[in-house]
């Protein structure tokens, strides 16, 4: 037998080019210059930079492949969240418009956005897109040169764009396809209840009607509020969760939720907890500003919105310390998750009391693990502080952790009292004493991420799905106001001078502090 070598001719390679550019979007991006920064400020500015890709990062890839089975059928309607910056806009609005549209005959497409201005500026860079060589040559579809304004253009094969604002109104023929890209301008617009209201009737009335039956939608977003136009069609209770979804407005939704940092198990791109989005551009110390205002981060960046002032626990209750408090008596609080990977934390709170007996959040721990790992990281927090006690729900929780727990304690020599306060099934009644605390302005935070996070969860509560810091909190609120013989608030400055036999007070009440 005898092989025969075949040597590739210049056509044969332009043709699979061809083949692949058409079959897959992911293939079609690396293929093509991707229009990106104008070269002038000028708001018509027509000529944009370009970028030439050799392959695309884990979530540029991902989020095509799920636009790719918008495409195909296989996915009904695709609702992207990524934090600014992601490049979201580019590969929906930029790469994938054309590619839907030069792929088959006769595609139309609608393209919305909270303003004109910024529906124009992707139809000019989609349509540069169109009329490069790169594309011309892989799709063989060409822009029709009598009609090709930034937001209404067409192609040789019979396709049709057109861009707008949302609430501008959108008019003209109908489409195959919808891609409403940041329906919201911003914080300023997303607080006002009549603009998200105007929003939403647009979206409904205007964006909706003017889609073929059955034709797909899009929606590329930044979470600004949690009634945003995303808030209105997830299901209650989304938690960050992606995946396909049965959306509260009759829709099926395909749901790609990836945050500035992963916060899930289950992350689409399987990162890890604690690992960034798009590492290769953004690392850590890029994100570390942002994390200062928790509203913000856990909105714009994490898909997260809270309420702004909260309804059980409100945000002005609040003090944050920058300076830890000295003469504190510390305790620890922890509630359990006995059930790995169940969706619950352990949460570990240490507390202060000050000598008035307001609780100073200091520290905690969080996290989804095993109990060898969460008993491991309690205990490292009484090693640090050395609480004068440790308090825990009793009951069921009680019987699981304390054998655990005491015999940890022995073999690491880390020793604390521990007390377990009466089960209570209701968790707002538990957190009442802590509430009325935070509610007269006796509860201070940490200014930090952490002490953030913890104003955020209980922000949202009791609507929130993660209420673990409410329950290790509500523990402290009991435990004081229970009057639990544990919690002994630590003397004043004037006391502790009283004690040690020293009187150096300016008043002259005749008494002396000196004891026999």
């Amino acid at each position: 037998m005898s092989s025969l070598a075949y040597a590739l001719t210049e056509s044969d390679v332009q043709a699979a080019r061809k083949v692949l550019a058409k079959r897959s979007v992911s293939d079609f991006a690396c293929m093509v210059d991707i229009p990106t920064v104008p070269l002038s400020d000028a708001e018509d500015e027509d000529d944009f930079s370009v970028l030439r890709l050799n392959s695309l990062v884990d979530h540029h890839r991902f989020l095509c492949g799920k636009l790719q089975d918008v495409a195909d059928g296989i996915i009904p309607n695709l609702m992207v969240l990524m934090p600014p910056g992601s490049a979201k806009s580019t590969y929906s609005d930029v790469v994938f418009i054309p590619w839907f549209m030069a792929r088959q005959p006769r595609r139309n497409v609608i393209l919305a956005s909270y303003a004109s201005d910024i529906a124009k500026k992707q139809g000019r860079r989609a349509r540069q897109l169109i009329q490069s060589k790169s594309f011309v040559n892989l799709m063989d579809v060409t822009l029709k040169d009598d009609q090709k304004a930034a937001d209404e253009w067409a192609l040789s094969n019979g396709s049709e764009y057109m861009a707008g604002g949302l609430l501008s109104g959108l008019t003209g023929n109908r489409a195959g396809l919808g891609v409403l890209d940041d329906p919201i301008k911003g914080r300023e617009a997303a607080e006002s209840e009549t603009i998200r209201q105007k929003t939403w009737e647009a979206y409904i009335d205007d964006f909706c009607s003017r889609l073929i039956p059955g034709a797909p939608q899009v929606m590329i977003l930044t979470r600004w509020h949690e009634d945003d136009p995303a808030g209105r069609i997830l299901p209650e209770g989304w938690d960050g969760e992606s995946g396909l979804f049965d959306g509260r407005d009759g829709r099926k939704w395909y749901v790609i939720c990836l945050p500035a940092i992963a916060d899930r198990k289950d992350d689409p791109l399987g990162r890890k907890i604690g690992e960034t989005l798009w590492p290769q551009w953004f690392n850590m110390e890029h994100w570390a500003p942002f994390q200062r205002n928790q509203r913000t981060w856990s909105s714009l960046y994490q898909q997260k919105p809270s309420p702004a002032e909260g309804t059980y626990f409100q945000r002005d209750w609040f003090k944050f310390w920058q300076k830890r408090p000295e003469h504190l008596h510390y305790y620890l609080t922890s509630d359990y998750a006995t059930k790995e990977g169940e969706g619950d934390y352990t949460e570990h709170a240490l507390w202060g009391i000050c000598a008035n007996g307001d609780p100073h959040l200091i520290d905690g721990w969080f996290g989804q693990a095993t109990a060898d790992v969460w008993i491991d990281e309690g205990l490292n927090l009484v090693r640090r502080y050395n609480p004068l006690c440790w308090f825990g729900e009793s009951g069921v929780i009680k019987n699981v952790v304390e054998p655990y727990l005491r015999r940890r304690m022995i073999e690491r020599s880390i020793h604390c009292r521990l007390e377990w306060l009466p089960s209570i099934h209701d968790k707002p009644t538990r957190a009442r004493p802590f509430q009325a605390m935070a509610a007269l302005g006796r509860v201070q935070l940490p200014d930090t991420p952490y002490g953030q996070r913890c104003l955020s969860q209980m922000l949202t509560f009791p609507a929130g799905r993660n209420d673990d810091f409410i329950d290790a909190a509500s523990l402290i609120g009991r435990a004081i106001d229970m009057a639990h013989p544990a919690i002994v608030p630590p003397k004043t400055e004037r006391q502790q001078k009283f004690d040690y036999g020293t009187n150096d007070d300016d008043d002259d009440d005749g008494v002396s502090w000196k004891t026999a």
